[in-house]
């Protein structure tokens, strides 16, 4: 008997053994987080991500921000910045390595519990030590395992599907910033041209070479380019912020920040919807994402199905009682079994709700499987007909514009047009110029909409219209 007893506490003490091996296995680290969203988002992140949690990290972070900023601020350079330098971003790492610890932890069982007991009566002494721990937590390790695992992917997933859109919300506000920018030197150009006219009609009035109408005509047109220029300075300022904002620049940072002149040429050729579908077909974050959802939940549907109708305590036992009166010792040693006897509650709802839970994980794969491809075909749509626009003002109808400037120009030195035909043809191409600003600005925003589409985090694709310039005869002869 005694040998007996012995076997089962070596048992009980190797099943702790395994225990503890066991549940060691679902573990996460903010390294392994961070390396992992760094590999999934590659394209987004050029593997720049880094969670600073020692000062070093952060005066790394810091000096990193300061060269960025050192000269102007191109669309890569823009990620960059932010990826080293954005508080909120570096918040939102250290929320998903949490989220990955706490899924990490669905494959922890619970602590053993281990009481001692001391009880005196006249001359005898008891004494009561015993270890208890859950057995069906024991017996369930693997499948807790299994939980976790797919948790974890899910937190790692959802983590690098928010860190896709900030990059794009970079992107974006880079490209909305520089537009702005543009659009506001050319609103002051409109503004100088109307107010040339305008003080020359005044003029002209003043003599008696005008009538009232005319000079009314100059003096209207001066005032709505006033109002466009105040627009356009203030679209200017709120670009700008906007982009302060997600790249998460203080003060300092935002007054030396510098942006580019210009937005960047059209490449030379559109994306193939051929190289869209091969690069979207590598793993789209937003169906792995739903197809982890669902590995989850059927797990976790198995082990509910398993606990939910009982639970077992299982308690090893060594009691020793000491009789001080004749001197004697002795010792008992045992086991004690404890089962949650389901009289009341047999775990039906939550079966049920697991199923509920499962079923709804497996329609919302089917359905974001099914809208997929229409997001994708949506997104190139809009970059390509952006592109098309953007190449079409480019390639068109900023050189017909041009022609027809250059012959006004003539004309007016020929003495057939007058100064205000030409002054007007100049407003014309100014506004053409604008708006082909715009078309690119559409372009740049929908390629960064299709590269967050092709990897699974679809954004935004619609396309706005651009604003039509404004056509000119070529001016009112004389």
């Amino acid at each position: 008997m005694k040998r007996a007893l012995k076997s089962r506490w070596g048992r009980l003490v190797l099943t702790g053994v395994s225990i503890a091996v066991l549940s060691g296995c679902a573990s996460i680290s903010a390294d392994h987080t961070v390396a992992r969203v760094n590999d999934e988002a590659a394209s987004f992140t050029e593997g720049r991500l880094v969670l600073a949690r020692t000062d070093a990290e952060r005066e790394k972070r810091s000096s990193a921000a300061r060269e960025l900023l050192a000269k102007p601020l191109g669309q890569r350079e823009a990620v960059q910045l932010a990826l080293a330098n954005s508080p909120a971003l570096q918040a939102l790492l250290a929320q998903g390595w949490a989220e990955s610890a706490d899924a990490a932890q669905v494959g922890r069982i619970a602590n053993p519990i281990f009481s001692f007991e001391r009880m005196v009566a006249g001359d005898s002494l008891d004494i009561g030590r015993s270890l208890a721990f859950g057995l069906l937590d024991v017996l369930t390790v693997p499948a807790r395992q299994g939980v976790a695992n797919r948790r974890i992917e899910q937190s790692l997933l959802r983590l690098t599907t928010e860190v896709v859109d900030q990059v794009t919300q970079v992107r974006q506000a880079w490209v909305r910033a520089v537009a702005a920018g543009q659009t506001l030197r050319y609103a002051q150009q409109v503004f100088d041209s109307a107010e040339a006219s305008a003080e020359l009609a005044r003029r002209m009035q003043s003599v008696g070479n005008f009538n009232r109408i005319t000079r009314a005509r100059e003096q209207s047109f001066y005032a709505d380019a006033a109002t466009r220029l105040a627009t356009a300075t203030h679209q200017a300022t709120a670009a700008r912020e906007e982009l302060v904002r997600v790249l998460g620049l203080d003060e300092a940072q935002a007054l030396t920040l510098q942006l580019p002149e210009r937005l960047p040429d059209l490449p030379k050729q559109a994306l193939e919807p051929q190289s869209v579908a091969a690069m979207a077909t590598r793993g789209r974050l937003d169906i792995r994402l739903a197809q982890a959802a669902l590995d989850a939940s059927a797990k976790a549907q198995g082990l509910t199905t398993v606990m939910s109708f009982t639970d077992i305590e299982l308690t090893a036992r060594r009691n020793t009682a000491f009789d001080n009166a004749a001197g004697s010792r002795s010792t008992a040693r045992g086991y004690e079994v404890g089962v949650r006897l389901p009289l009341f509650d047999w775990g039906g709802m939550q079966r049920d709700a697991w199923s509920a839970r499962t079923l709804a994980a497996a329609h919302q794969l089917e359905a974001t499987v099914r809208t997929a491809g229409s997001t994708l075909r949506e997104s190139y749509s809009a970059y390509r007909t952006a592109y098309d626009i953007a190449r079409h003002q480019r390639d068109e109808v900023i050189p017909l514009r041009k022609v027809i400037a250059e012959e006004n120009q003539l004309r007016y030195n020929g003495m057939l047009i007058g100064v205000f035909e030409l002054m007007a043809d100049a407003r014309d191409q100014v506004g053409t110029v604008m708006a082909a600003i715009d078309a690119e600005q559409q372009f740049w925003l929908a390629d960064a909409a299709l590269q967050a589409s092709v990897i699974g985090r679809p954004t935004s694709a619609s396309l706005a219209a651009t604003a039509a310039a404004p056509s000119s005869g070529g001016g009112a002869g004389h």
